[in-house]
């Protein structure tokens, strides 16, 4: 693996959620391949579970991690190719990237979609002009268009919790008082169609996610519908893809209750989290023995130390 940015990146996904489960029953079991190598984690935006977890797994296979707060711990980064720096930007990513890809041997960038400029967002500028220019592998721990470290944490927890060979998932919108992103649900639509699973959407009308993403799920306005039979039920709000960035409904019919999860097949309730309770989901829902929030946060361990692992065996010298 010589990237990790989205599942394309993925050329057995099986294997690779085998691989997160076994380091998980044997966390230092390869804490020799980590020795002398340094991971860089950069966040552009915030973050718990990924900057946690992500430096926990490199840890636990014996890396040094460095964590920087781009623009707060240091110079601006220009990313536009042919700019004249006479604003308030420092320095460009030419020689940012190509800087700390002398100082780490893997990155990690965190860059969330500004929302306002779709055809900018839809380049992933960030991810892409550090990819060009590191020279080192670069780990996605969340870009403008996809969180690939959270899909594949997801799909670990749903290999876990199953009963069923093939189970039904569905990903319902729920409401917010805020305009999110789309990469969390672009990215779980887009693993979900690699995965061994009935794979549903459910939004109200104005939410329809990019095709490119939702693939060849299905997907009804109508929530109950979906509900029916579901062994897994995953909500995450987010902003209309179409209208770029707003907020077309804030209807709080869509809020995962207890009398919709009497639709279900006992379903597990997912969420990437932080999550907005008695506003995404109920707190009898969220506090109930079906839900696996936390557990799935669990996970993001081993999803995170399966990538860095697969990556730290093709490193030259490997």
């Amino acid at each position: 693996m010589k990237h990790f940015l989205s599942v394309k990146d993925v050329p057995d996904l099986s294997a690779l959620v085998k691989e997160a489960l076994a380091q998980k029953q044997n966390p230092f079991g390869n804490k020799h391949l980590g020795q002398n190598k340094t991971l860089g984690l950069l966040f552009f935006n915030a973050s718990l579970r990924t900057r946690l977890s992500t430096q926990k797994a490199a840890q636990n296979l014996g890396m040094e991690v460095m964590v920087m707060n781009v623009t707060q711990d240091s110079w601006g980064l220009e990313m536009q190719e042919g700019a004249v720096m006479n604003g308030d930007k420092a320095e460009h990513v030419k020689e940012g990237a190509a800087v700390i890809g002398q100082y780490c041997d893997i990155i990690g960038v965190r860059s969330f979609a500004g929302l306002t400029d779709k055809e900018k967002d839809c380049q992933d500028e960030v991810i892409s002009q550090f990819v060009k220019y590191a020279g080192v592998p670069i780990v996605s721990l969340e870009s403008a268009l996809r969180h690939p470290l959270q899909s594949l944490t997801d799909v670990i927890t749903i290999e876990e919790y199953k009963t069923k060979p093939r189970p039904k998932v569905v990903l319902t919108w729920a409401p917010h008082p805020k305009a999110l992103p789309q990469a969390v649900p672009n990215s779980f639509s887009e693993w979900m169609n690699v995965a061994n699973v009935d794979f549903i959407i459910t939004h109200p009308e104005g939410y329809e996610l990019d095709t490119e993403f939702t693939g060849k799920a299905r997907i009804t306005y109508n929530q109950k519908e979906a509900f029916e039979g579901a062994d897994f039920i995953y909500a995450k709000n987010w902003s209309s893809y179409q209208q770029y960035g707003q907020i077309v409904s804030k209807d709080p019919a869509w809020t995962v209750n207890a009398e919709k999860m009497k639709l279900t097949n006992k379903a597990k309730f997912m969420h990437c989290l932080p999550v907005r309770r008695n506003v995404v989901v109920m707190d009898e829902v969220l506090d109930s023995p079906e839900s696996i929030v936390i557990p799935q946060a669990g996970n993001r361990v081993w999803a995170a130390q399966a990538v860095l692992k697969e990556i730290l065996t093709s490193l030259p010298g490997k």
